[in-house]
């Protein structure tokens, strides 16, 4: 096996994020869950932007907010994602590659347009989501980069394009390739909607052993396991991957390498501002502190700096300086 010239590729929706606040009435007045994430389509896109309060623009995509947080971490990475040929595709690939991320990914001639996910903050910092995924949903298994796939440490995935049948066949695809080159393959669960429309293909990926780190938060951890008890869906999935890393708000989070378990506590935060990205940032943290050969407990720790850090204002990207506050915290 050559050695790794890259620390991480990740695979995922390429999206340009609209955040704006709103009020619960608000949210209730549009039938939407809050702090949930749904799919919607042009129409409804259309409608809900319209009534919308001000918001900023950024790109995002949870895959690729996970390698943003790499690269402000030191870290080598790649990002395989579709947009079209539109200006938010060009956004899109001009914040990404700024970030130094190598990202090769054509962009698409023709509708639909380039995807975008309109986020609504509410004063208690929950994030709702309603996102169209435009062209992101059209990457074909031939714009998979198996050169980049192949120079990388680990390759990620998440969940949220395991929706459409393109993706779905190109992240297939890519774990064969990352798996043939002797890499491992980390996957994100995502959200709990996508275990419910697709908990047979994500147990069947877990069972074959097709996943090496496997992500969760609490409700996903259930919901894959069909139960409440938490330590039992722990435990059952535990024992079908090497590594499960396992987020739990402010009860901090967990991880399970090898049989053994390690855990830490939430960071402080004096003010949640947004929840926007908490999760990709963890998941920044922990693999960066794996690719640097730090240990468990380490590499959780630095995930939920780099949590606490993004939930301290608007956005799904670091703000601050991570990279430093990491250092600080552990010594390093």
């Amino acid at each position: 096996m050559s050695e790794a010239t890259l620390d991480i590729v990740a695979i995922g929706n390429a999206i340009v994020d609209v955040i704006a606040r709103a009020d619960d009435a608000f949210i209730d007045r549009e039938g939407i869950a809050k702090g949930s994430m749904r799919l919607i389509d042009t129409e409804t896109a259309e409608g809900l932007y319209g009534r919308m309060a001000p918001g900023i623009e950024a790109s995002g995509g949870s895959a690729a907010n996970t390698v943003a947080g790499i690269a402000a971490l030191g870290g080598k990475c790649g990002f395989i994602g579709q947009v079209a040929q539109d200006q938010l595709g060009e956004v899109f690939a001009h914040d990404i590659r700024a970030l130094g991320v190598a990202f090769r990914t054509a962009a698409r001639a023709g509708d639909p347009p380039t995807a975008r996910c309109l986020i609504l903050v509410t004063p208690d910092g929950q994030r709702t989501m309603n996102t169209y995924l435009g062209a992101s949903q059209y990457l074909p298994e031939e714009a998979i980069d198996r050169d980049l796939i192949a120079s990388a440490e680990i390759l990620y995935l998440e969940g949220y394009l395991w929706d459409p049948e393109q993706p779905r066949a190109a992240m297939r695809a890519a774990i064969e390739i990352a798996h043939g080159a002797g890499r491992k393959v980390a996957f994100s669960l995502s959200d709990a909607f996508c275990i419910e429309r697709h908990r047979a293909d994500f147990r069947a990926l877990i069972a074959d052993g097709d996943v090496d780190i496997l992500f969760a938060n609490e409700a996903e951890i259930l919901s894959l396991n069909e139960t409440d008890d938490f330590e039992a869906a722990v435990s059952a999935t535990a024992q079908q991957v090497p590594t499960l890393v396992v987020t739990r708000s402010e009860k901090g989070a967990l991880a399970v390498k090898d049989g053994e378990r390690f855990q830490v506590p939430a960071e402080p935060i004096d003010q949640i501002v947004d929840t926007t990205g908490a999760g990709d940032l963890f998941a920044a943290g922990f693999l960066a502190g794996q690719a640097k050969g730090l240990d468990v407990t380490d590499s959780l720790t630095m995930g939920a700096i780099a949590a606490a850090e993004v939930i301290s204002h608007f956005g799904a990207r670091p703000e601050s300086d991570i990279k430093t506050l990491i250092a600080r915290r552990l010594g390093a």
